[in-house]
């Protein structure tokens, strides 16, 4: 058994029939010169041989007796195949659009919290001999560092040697006496830190506003707590909307290189170009920056499972037409939040959710997640994960691209979410089905955001060559 971190905890709290928090991530499979047999059952076998390694997909989520504490894993639990993986088929002709509604509609229904909080979904039909699994798990269970390490093991890596055999199973829940005992214990030790957490956000707050002071002000970044509204802030829907991109990660370094900042920066950069232009072909206007949600690990360890994250709120400049002064102003903004956040403590917002309420904390989300007004903490969520380096093979085949998604927010339905594997640089877009009139104008709008900066640092092709007759 293990107790749930207050991110894990709040990940849990958060979950409401409009705002579901699972993540997803997706692994396009070419098997087109795949000299050997694959399809559903040679990647079940693969995974069921796996499964020892992967120690959040047998966690099991417990509840404790009158919500005194948060919920804790049951841990080494069975896991039914059959019920986790299953198949789907993409509509023909089987490409990226078609792969991209079944993903939209997988991501749409929430996880059973009676069972380990993962669905496996393995989709058939796609063109050119591939095929795609759409891992759906819950973000309680692991941040973007825990699923790059999860999905590592998942695959086979080039010149690695895994250890495989079948799962053990000794999963037994603990009586409610054993449950509430641990929660009392729990708690005590929580109110013998919580001074020394008062006193670290007293501290940390006066020292960011000092700072703050030093720095003055700025008319080009938003102003915190000031997001303005949007086509794209409005009351998250149940449905969920997906759209894929992919660039080179060779064109990526190059460009961020060309500009003078670094490839986090350039993402950044790519989000305010494509947001831009977003907002002036729906809302006919982009006067004033938006504030971006920005997470950020505090932990960069091999760990699989656990949310150690915070963080940043990044000004994004579509007011600002100039590329090249777009960039500029995200590293600013960037190195603005991140001193920030170090002088406030990079842990201290995780130490803050421990002490959620666990008898109130749902209802409280469930209000904010109907709430019609205004989310001006935030308009959009970005991203950004270095996922595996090597190219991985699930079962021999070659895994040729990832795509990950986070969680939507209350009032800013659109999430985007950057994974670097192997060569590529891969975007995902997981919005609801009110925002977009096709969720792919956000894709197309961020990959032309980023040819506009492939021209202003010098680093494009040729048109001639870009677009070859």
């Amino acid at each position: 058994m293990r107790r749930l971190n207050g991110m894990d905890a709040m990940l849990v709290y958060s979950e409401t029939p409009n705002l579901h928090t699972h993540t997803l991530k997706v692994a396009v499979i070419d098997v087109s010169e795949f000299d050997g047999e694959f399809g559903f059952e040679v990647f079940r076998h693969h995974l069921r041989r796996r499964l020892h390694l992967l120690d959040p997909l047998r966690y099991k989520l417990i509840d404790i007796p009158l919500r005194l504490h948060h919920p804790m894993w049951l841990e080494d639990c069975e896991v039914d195949l059959d019920y986790h993986l299953r198949r789907v088929q993409v509509p023909a002709p089987g490409g990226r659009r078609e792969l991209d509604q079944v993903i939209g509609q997988v991501a749409s229904t929430p996880l059973d919290r009676r069972r380990p909080l993962w669905e496996f979904h393995f989709a058939e039909g796609l063109a050119d001999n591939r095929f795609a699994v759409i891992g759906k798990v819950h973000h309680a269970l692991a941040d973007g560092v825990a699923s790059a390490n999860l999905l590592a093991r998942a695959m086979d890596l080039t010149d690695a040697v895994t250890d495989e055999r079948d799962p053990g199973q000794a999963c037994r829940a603990p009586g409610s006496i054993d449950l509430v005992g641990a929660a009392l214990r729990d708690h005590l030790h929580q109110a013998a830190q919580l001074p020394g957490l008062l006193k670290d956000a007293v501290v940390g707050l006066a020292r960011v506003r000092r700072r703050s002071r030093q720095r003055g002000s700025h008319s080009d970044l938003a102003d915190a707590f000031n997001a303005p509204p949007t086509f794209m802030n409005h009351v998250v829907s149940a449905q969920r909307r997906f759209a894929s991109a992919t660039l080179p990660l060779a064109d990526v370094k190059a460009t961020a290189a060309g500009l003078g900042v670094t490839i986090n920066d350039l993402v950044l950069t790519v989000a305010a170009g494509g947001l831009r232009n977003l907002l002036l072909r729906y809302d006919g206007h982009a006067e004033r920056p938006l504030i971006a949600s920005v997470p950020t690990a505090t932990d960069k360890s091999e760990r699989v499972t656990g949310n150690e994250i915070s963080g940043l709120m990044v000004s994004l400049p579509v007011h600002v037409a100039d590329p090249t002064e777009r960039a500029r102003l995200v590293a600013l903004a960037t190195r603005i939040a991140k001193e920030d956040h170090e002088i406030m403590g990079p842990r201290l917002y995780g130490r803050m959710m421990a002490y959620l309420p666990a008898a109130v904390a749902p209802a409280a989300f469930r209000w904010l997640a109907r709430r019609e007004g205004p989310n001006k903490m935030m308009n959009v969520a970005v991203s950004s994960v270095m996922g595996p380096r090597e190219r991985g093979h699930f079962g021999g085949a070659p895994v040729s691209e990832i795509y990950s998604t986070g969680v939507l927010s209350p009032g800013a339905p659109v999430n985007i979410t950057v994974w670097s594997y192997a060569d590529r640089l891969n975007i995902a877009v997981l919005t609801d089905d009110q925002t977009f009139d096709d969720v792919h104008d956000a894709t197309e709008a961020l990959s032309a955001a980023f040819e506009e900066l492939r021209d202003a640092a010098g680093t494009s092709a040729p048109r001639a060559a870009r677009n070859p007759a």
